[in-house]
């Protein structure tokens, strides 16, 4: 006898239509999982086997072939169990494997029937839907997160009893004893406790700078003493992005869905904020593993990657940050094939000075020319390109503790960053960018225009040697963020003075 059913695949972000093919005939007795299968799919037989007899089905004495195709494309992880137990249970005659079409099944098996979640379930949802695929039987634990795929009718199954259930029963019967689960608007249960700028003292600068950084999507780096605020500034960096789109939402969901981290962002409002350890591998932050998963860099896709302590990486971890820098992807090279996982990340990094932390004041710094030289030397000049903005953060007087105004708060920055960013929607409409951050420098000119007397400005910067030819449109995309957030539509030369004074900071550093 043969039956077919279907299941969902992965690779990387791909996710893929599996149909799983099942064949009992007369011959020699045994189980065959055909179909480019790693070990832990092959594993499957053994599981299925058990949790069907704990179930009350015994399997019959026959040649057993289980074909998971497309036979080109290498299956791994366990989420095939409940496909096949489903294309047995039609094989055997036990159900209609005509009522089975358009429905999917995933889902790993224990021993004594119980049906575990499995990770990267909300990307193959989303591809299955894509597919024609109407209804699927996923893990109650997997409920929520295909909740969030329109167009699809999902039934939980916690047990391997309610699958044999649902596949004896059929039309209406099977309508009122299973009804689908009811999909809410996100799985998000929780919001964070607002963090909110005027708590930072003093640092307008910075704060100024994290605003531009923010409206523009421009990369920033803070330099300062110890306990200055450059971290309280970073982490209220996303309280001042707009919300993720649905569509946005989907995605980030779905990275953190393969990576088993989905628990993580359901009690976190806002866009993802990701600050590793400086003792973190190249390979935490690329990701990878025998069965490559996204790593840090795509955990922060749509979000903020902060970088504490920047100096204090290793440069090969540095290094790693190059290609999603400018690709905004990662790509991870496997005998299997290359998987591919978006990283499209705001850096935000902070840095001592030095290594004690209070250069340039004589007084309370401690070390030699030589140390710190090596300390700053330790960020490579590739990366150093890809950074817009270098703020100081500077020490913070007594003064600041007992002001009256302590700056803007959250909503007001916030308010100027969001009307900033509609007018680049506006802009960009129809192009591949969305922000003047990501403005290639062939499109500068076309997009910001300047004067006669603004082009004079920036010649005399450049011939004063404050700029160089690489900062040249770097400073001219800056300028047009600061326009935006002033409600200007053409760059005027207080924009470009601005500009210049955030991207020359580094200059007062690495000489």
């Amino acid at each position: 006898m043969f039956s077919a059913v279907y299941a969902g695949g992965l690779h990387g972000m791909e996710a893929y239509l599996v149909r799983v093919e099942v064949d009992i005939s007369r011959g020699l007795p045994g189980f065959e999982l055909v179909g480019s299968v790693a070990g832990d799919v092959k594993e499957a037989k053994e599981r299925v086997t058990i949790a069907l007899k704990n179930a009350g089905i015994s399997l019959p004495v026959a040649k057993i072939t289980v074909n998971l195709s497309p036979a080109d494309i290498r299956k791994e992880g366990s989420g095939y169990d409940m496909a096949i137990a489903a294309g047995l249970l039609a094989c055997m005659g036990i159900c209609n494997a005509d009522s089975l079409q358009d429905t999917a099944f995933l889902g790993e098996l224990a021993l004594n029937g119980e049906v575990n979640r499995v990770n990267g379930i909300l990307p193959i949802a989303l591809a299955l839907q894509k597919k024609g695929i109407k209804t699927m039987l996923v893990p109650e634990a997997n409920e929520e997160e295909c909740g969030l795929v329109p167009g699809i009718s999902l039934i939980g199954i916690p047990h391997i009893k309610k699958l044999l259930s649902y596949v004896q029963t059929s039309g209406e019967e099977r309508n009122n004893c299973f009804p689908p689960f009811v999909k809410g608007k996100s799985i998000r249960k929780a919001v964070e406790k607002n963090q909110d700028f005027a708590d930072v003292y003093g640092q307008e600068s910075a704060k100024r700078a994290a605003e531009i950084a923010t409206a523009g999507f421009h990369h920033l780096m803070i330099a300062g003493a110890p306990g200055t605020g450059k971290t309280m500034i970073a982490e209220r960096i996303p309280q001042i992005l707009p919300p993720l789109s649905d569509a946005e939402q989907l995605e980030v969901f779905s990275i953190y869905s393969i990576a088993g981290k989905l628990k993580e962002m359901e009690h976190k409002a806002g866009r993802p904020f990701v600050s590793p350890h400086h003792t973190s591998s190249p390979q935490a932050l690329a990701g990878g593993g025998r069965i490559p998963k996204p790593g840090l860099l795509s955990l922060s896709h749509r979000g903020i990657l902060f970088l504490d302590e920047m100096p204090e990486f290793s440069q090969r971890v540095l290094e790693v940050l190059r290609q999603p820098l400018e690709e905004k992807q990662v790509q991870i090279a496997r005998s299997g094939g290359t998987y591919v996982y978006p990283a499209d990340f705001m850096l935000v990094c902070a840095m001592n000075p030095c290594p004690c932390g209070y250069y340039p004041d004589r007084n309370r710094c401690t070390c030699t020319e030589s140390d710190i030289r090596r300390y700053l030397g330790r960020i490579s000049g590739p990366i150093l390109d890809r950074i817009d903005i270098f703020a100081e953060a500077e020490p913070v007087q007594v003064k600041d503790f007992h002001r009256e105004n302590k700056g803007e708060k959250t909503e007001v920055i916030r308010e100027r960053v969001m009307e900033a960013r509609e007018r680049q929607k506006i802009r960009y409409g129809g192009s591949p960018w969305q922000f003047n951050g990501e403005l290639p420098g062939r499109e500068v000119e076309r997009y910001c225009k300047l004067g006669a007397g603004e082009q004079r400005f920036l010649e005399e910067v450049f011939e004063s040697g404050q700029m160089s030819v690489r900062c040249y449109h770097k400073v001219i995309k800056l300028a047009r963020t600061v326009a935006d957030l002033a409600g200007k539509e053409r760059i005027a030369v207080n924009h470009l003075a601005e500009a210049v004074y955030f991207n020359s900071g580094k200059q007062r550093f690495w000489r």
